[in-house]
């Protein structure tokens, strides 16, 4: 069994990526792995370039900034490393800049690849989400986040990146098979420092929206206020991914939120009823879930 790790980023530096952290955290289960770099204005190109690993391939890319709706870039650039993987390769690995696997979940998703191997009915493996926000200690627990994606396809030219490159699509707009897998991805995406995290969503509202709609949503401040969110969150029980240890040790900002504050919102509270009680999911599904 080859397996083909796969991911992009640029100005990971500048906007605080953890993006060694995630390659690292997949590179044992993995033969080669395939991370295409965009132009940046900082030292991204170095970063990567820091892990001297012979199973890195490192391919320059340059974003097309006229890609100015719903994220289709971060497609693009997707795409752009599943062009260059092994054509040998059984599975593709794919994980994003701001996602780490924890190693206690090695076994278990090396397991899922290799039981799965010879169904071609199986075109991807689903993974569990761990989003944390604000800080290492919270996650958000609402529905409005995703709580299962697509991170392990299998290396079929007829797979490409799907919408913003959250998740997968094949052929002609066809939803991926996949089975779920007790494995998780921890999303560090909204674990900044406040300013960072400020300087990161302006940066990115670029790539969904037009200048237009930039000038009459985006209020330029220096700091981004995590209170101004309203969401139900919890406080995180398990362990971080060790690849995580210096990154937590060096946070330098304070984030603490009143789990006793009710702040859900009216809408969130029917969904979460309506899911417990009588099995509603009403989470937004980019796959079909099937019985192998």
């Amino acid at each position: 069994m080859k397996v083909s790790g796969c991911s992009f980023i640029k100005d990971a530096i500048l906007y605080d990526y953890p993006i060694l952290e995630a390659i690292q955290s997949i590179l044992p289960l993995c033969d080669e792995f395939i991370i295409t770099v965009g132009a940046s204005s900082d030292k991204t190109m170095e970063l990567i370039q820091s892990i001297e690993h012979p199973k890195i391939k490192i391919i320059p890319t340059i974003w097309d900034e006229s890609l100015r709706k719903g994220g289709k870039v971060l497609a693009v650039e997707t795409d752009k490393a599943l062009q260059h993987v092994s054509p040998d390769s059984d599975w593709i690995f794919y994980i994003q800049g701001d996602e780490v696997v924890h190693e206690s979940d090695w076994d278990t998703i090396r397991k899922g690849m290799q039981h799965h191997l010879e169904n071609t009915r199986v075109d991807g493996l689903l993974f569990q989400y761990h989003h944390f926000f604000g800080s290492y200690d919270y996650v958000g627990i609402s529905s409005n986040w995703y709580p299962h994606e697509i991170r392990i396809i299998r290396n079929d030219k007829t797979i490409y990146s799907y919408g913003d490159a959250q998740g997968f699509r094949k052929g002609t707009d066809e939803k991926l098979n996949v089975v779920p897998i007790p494995a998780h991805i921890y999303h560090y995406g909204w674990v900044k420092d406040p300013r960072t995290m400020q300087k990161k969503r302006e940066n990115f509202s670029k790539y969904w929206y037009d200048d237009e709609w930039i000038e009459k949503n985006m209020v330029p401040i220096d700091a981004f206020d995590y209170g101004s969110v309203v969401h139900k969150m919890d406080k995180f029980k398990g362990t971080h991914p060790l690849v995580m240890k210096d990154r937590i040790q060096q946070k330098n900002w304070q984030f603490e939120s009143d789990l006793s504050f009710e702040r859900t919102p009216i809408k969130e509270k029917a969904k979460s009823f309506l899911k417990h009680y009588l099995g509603m999911d009403f989470s937004y599904k980019n796959y079909k879930i099937i019985k192998p």
